[in-house]
């Protein structure tokens, strides 16, 4: 149980830059999900994988929009979706490179549904990461908002691995 005092010293925490950037880079990370979603219609005849992906896409849009509201309201730079499929020149954890998104974007069928798994998942583990290096730099994290946010990501993203790894493994076995 939180005290009163806990509660108002819990209300001063302020964001931090680590904050900032975590925010702003988790939105280029769900943009390129939004993007490999956008691929299951076209590419997947599995209803399964339809639903799945749906699932995922409105998951990542809400969350885009939270944390686009989240930076809105402290007044820090709001990066375009577009913005962030790179992090100082260097991909960011779990992010695909070109050549992986076409190979997706080539495939069809079962190949696509093996390799969008396989894909998000590895997506999935680089969302992993960065609330790692959140939470590993001093004083990041703490803030209500990003602390619950960070709490959701690892929860969300490990029971979406945990339904795409038995995804796998079925259409391994038909």
């Amino acid at each position: 149980m939180i005290t009163a005092t806990r509660a108002v010293d819990l209300s001063r925490v302020q964001h931090t830059a680590a904050d900032v950037r975590f925010m702003q880079g988790m939105i280029g990370h769900h943009a390129q999900a939004l993007d490999m979603t956008a691929l299951v219609p076209t590419r997947s005849s599995r209803e399964d994988m339809q639903m799945f992906a749906l699932r995922i896409k409105l998951s990542q849009e809400d969350e885009i929009k939270m944390m686009e509201d989240w930076l809105e309201v402290r007044g820090e730079e709001i990066p375009g979706v577009r913005d962030h499929h790179e992090s100082g020149g260097t991909l960011m954890p779990g992010m695909l490179t070109a050549k992986e998104i076409n190979r997706l974007r080539e495939a069809t069928g079962a190949v696509f549904d093996r390799l969008f798994l396989e894909s998000m998942i590895k997506h999935h583990e680089g969302a992993l990461i960065m609330v790692d290096e959140l939470l590993s730099t001093a004083g990041a994290g703490q803030e209500t908002i990003i602390a619950a946010f960070a709490s959701d990501v690892v929860a969300d993203q490990r029971a979406e691995m945990d339904r795409m790894s038995a995804m796998l493994i079925a259409m391994l076995k038909e």
